[in-house]
């Protein structure tokens, strides 16, 4: 049986967390293209993760797709399609940018203001579009959740992509809360328990 949170039962519509999908596109996962990046399931399943509780749940989702005129992320060739499994519904929001902050989209800095601000963030690349979103967001009195494990990082130079990871993570514990998938859904459960389920 399906529970079905009463999201009114929330205190105030900050509260609701927007799950925000970044870069879920097959440009980051088909090797040996430029911006693969290595060992990237478990980041993406990790995001199978919070994707399938925020559905779940009934929270808000956006996808963010990076877009360029380039032979990378260009809207005419495959490789900028969604990875398949994370093709966004049509009640979900999607958001094209292309700069690296989720916020050089208008209409998604729009949303996140408009929803209250709860900003939990997951996908590709950290280094880049997380760490970018978290800082805009923290700038913007948004509330932001990095979900460290549903992401990950490329290489910079002679830095593995592991090493650049880590200090991403400690960066964007500078501008919000970060945490791992399960300890999300965990805490997100209990609020609803505590705010009560119908």
């Amino acid at each position: 049986m399906r529970n079905v949170v009463n999201l009114r039962s929330y205190s105030t519509v900050s509260r609701i967390p927007t799950l925000v999908l970044l870069d879920l596109q097959q440009e980051y996962t088909a090797a040996p293209r430029l911006y693969a990046i290595p060992k990237a399931e478990a980041a993406l399943e990790n995001c199978r993760m919070a994707l399938a509780h925020s559905r779940k749940m009934g929270f808000p989702v956006a996808f963010l797709r990076m877009v360029g005129r380039s032979p990378f992320f260009n809207p005419a060739l495959s490789y900028s399609r969604w990875i398949p499994g994370f093709e966004p519904l049509t009640s979900e929001m999607v958001f094209e940018r292309s700069m690296p902050s989720c916020y050089a989209n208008r209409e998604f800095g729009h949303a996140m203001s408009e929803s209250g601000g709860h900003v939990v963030l997951a996908g590709f690349s950290g280094e880049a579009g997380c760490l970018a979103t978290a800082v805009e967001a923290f700038h913007r009195g948004h509330n932001v959740t990095y979900l460290a494990d549903a992401s990950a990082s490329l290489g910079l130079n002679q830095i593995p992509a592991a090493s650049v990871h880590e200090t991403v993570v400690e960066l964007i514990g500078l501008y919000g809360e970060v945490t791992t998938t399960r300890e999300w859904i965990s805490e997100q459960s209990a609020n609803v328990f505590r705010q009560g389920v119908r």
